[in-house]
């Protein structure tokens, strides 16, 4: 009787699937490994008639594993370690794919205004949130990130940090905003960006009413909201764009002051890398550790 031909399964299926259990959904793991979000819903798909069954529940609120998936999930991660190990074998480095820069999207206006197009040739960007950047670095996903983060917040100890330093929030309005006399103060927000967070809590401990008038995971639709003026939020001053204001009223508290962060994940040798010069020397004014 002829043999069966083995079957095998890439390790680009196998990243993927590691990709949306880390991720929790199909779409933020398609932006973290920087493919189309049918792309790796095509993966996914060719792995679980692989395997015989789901691998994800899927609901509203993103994908969680199965029990079937517990053990994919499993062997998946073995696989990637195992490829790691067989490239470092050969000498493998970082520059034998294409670099993956997370940036907080915070940032990601003013990092584009400052290189020019040849300099995104060569990589890949990964505009999120600072928690999510932070995943992406722990998790191989992201190779350089810059992300923003509550002061004294202890980083995982397998990002290397590179630079930091604080950088100071403010409160911002359109010029024509006007808070009535005894009405809550209007926030626009998105709750996982660290702006939110501070901004919160900032008015929670000194006791102030607020209403959340605009929300949205959207960075350009947040600042359209503020050119608006639907109400205030908070931006690092360096950051405040020529149609906005600082909101110098006497009714808002000081914001506390979170720190900017430039790292690295695991293993990845910083030199020579020219986006990771370019930000070092644009964002940051103190020396690299």
């Amino acid at each position: 009787m002829p043999r069966q031909p083995y079957a095998s399964v890439p390790t680009e299926v196998m990243r993927s699937i590691v990709g949306i259990a880390e991720q929790g959904s199909i779409s933020k793991a398609a932006r973290s490994l920087g493919i189309s979000q049918p792309a790796i819903s095509a993966q996914l798909k060719r792995i679980e008639d692989y395997v015989g069954g789901s691998i994800f529940h899927k609901s509203a609120h993103g994908s969680s594993v199965t029990e079937l998936g517990k053990v994919v999930l499993i062997q998946a991660r073995k696989i990637l370690e195992a490829n790691n190990q067989l490239q470092l074998l050969r000498g493998a480095t970082s520059a034998d794919r294409t670099p993956r820069i997370g940036i907080s999207d915070l940032y990601a206006s003013r990092v584009f205004e400052g290189l020019a197009t040849s300099d995104f040739a060569d990589v890949s960007i990964i505009a999120d949130n600072s928690t999510e950047i932070v995943k992406g670095l722990v998790n191989g996903f992201v190779d350089i990130g810059m992300f923003l983060q509550p002061a004294g917040t202890a980083l995982d100890p397998s990002i290397t940090i590179l630079r930091e330093q604080p950088d100071e929030l403010v409160w911002v309005r359109s010029p024509e905003f006007v808070l009535s006399p005894g009405a809550p103060i209007p926030l626009l927000t998105w709750g996982s960006q660290i702006t939110h967070h501070v901004m919160i809590h900032t008015l929670e401990k000194c006791g102030l009413i607020y209403r959340i008038a605009f929300s949205s995971p959207d960075h350009q639709a947040h600042l359209e909201a503020a050119r608006r003026g639907f109400g205030i939020t908070a931006l690092p001053r360096r950051l405040v764009p020529p149609t906005l204001v600082q909101a110098r009223e006497y009714y808002l508290p000081a914001l506390a002051t979170p720190t900017l962060y430039l790292g690295i994940r695991a293993g990845l040798d910083p030199s020579g890398n020219k986006f990771l010069d370019s930000l070092s020397i644009d964002f940051f004014d103190t020396p690299r550790h």
